[in-house]
């Protein structure tokens, strides 16, 4: 038998042998990249070249106007007050709605979870209500209410209260048994059993609901302001671009557009975001 002698060879303590890169240090554009809000950022400034371009292209600024027409527009409207004063009221009137709306959702909600009779109620009910366009409430608002907030908060309101209210009893329907069960055996009941066990496992789908429900919100103030905006001659920023298309300032028109989608990328990622990262990320409920 002949034997084949080896050798064992000994890697010295704090070397490492070279087997290719195991971690890499990220590029300055691999970590910009790797931030959404750069990515977004970049897709808003490659929409707003795309606009500018082809507004310059068409030549025809009764039909399309450039960006920089609608900034300068928009800005004039700020230095004068216009602007600000009409995109205040249209907030002060969303947010009452809002509030009213999410209040009537969460006790309906609340009566769904608790009773038999309750989820029957909010299953007829948003089987009714919920497909019915709020801005086909504005006639019966008008009659109700006459011309003014009164009226828009009323259209509000119910294109708010069914999102919510659905969002949020299926996320009370989706809660483990296992949780109602600790519930239960700390001698939790009624509304405090709902506010302890239910609502920190649904709030993912509670939150869900508070967003649709504000973009409804939203597009429903502005559309209803188109209709009838104006209370003691003053609106929001429906009414605001209803007034300048009747100018034929289609640069302001497009200004008070852009003032809409500005607020609504604020709310979306600005507020709604830093509610998410304070609680669905932080309790690992989302990834």
């Amino acid at each position: 038998m002949v034997t084949i002698p080896y050798v064992i060879t000994q890697t010295p303590l704090g070397t490492e042998q070279d087997d290719g890169d195991i971690e890499r240090k990220l590029g300055l554009y691999e970590r910009l990249w790797g931030s959404g809000a750069v990515r977004k950022t970049a897709i808003v400034l490659a929409m707003a070249a795309a606009w500018e371009i082809y507004a310059r292209y068409l030549d025809n600024p009764l039909l399309f106007p450039t960006l920089s027409d609608t900034l300068q527009a928009g800005w004039e409207a700020i230095k004068d007050g216009t602007l600000p004063r009409r995109a205040l009221t249209s907030v002060e009137v969303l947010l009452i709605g809002y509030s009213v709306g999410v209040l009537i959702a969460a006790a309906v909600s609340v009566l769904a979870i608790s009773t038999r009779i309750g989820s029957d109620f909010l299953e007829t009910a948003s089987s009714m209500f919920n497909p019915l366009p709020a801005i086909a409430l504005l006639p019966l608002a008008l009659i109700w209410f006459g011309l003014g907030p009164a009226s828009i908060v009323f259209v509000l309101i119910h294109s708010v209260l069914w999102a919510v209210a659905l969002n949020t009893h299926s996320g009370f329907l989706a809660v483990s048994q296992t949780l109602r069960m600790v519930g239960l055996n700390y001698d939790l009941r009624g509304l405090r059993y709902v506010v302890k066990i239910f609502v920190p496992a649904a709030f993912a789908s509670i939150l869900t609901g508070l967003k649709i429900g504000w973009a409804f919100a939203w597009r429903t103030l502005i559309a209803a302001e188109l209709v009838f905006g104006v209370s003691s001659g003053q609106g929001g920023l429906g009414w605001y671009i209803f007034e300048k298309r009747n100018t034929l300032d289609i640069a302001g028109v497009f200004s008070g557009l852009v003032t809409v989608i500005l607020i609504g990328l604020l709310v979306e990622n600005v507020i709604f975001r830093t509610v998410e990262n304070m609680t669905v990320r932080r309790w690992g409920l989302q990834s």
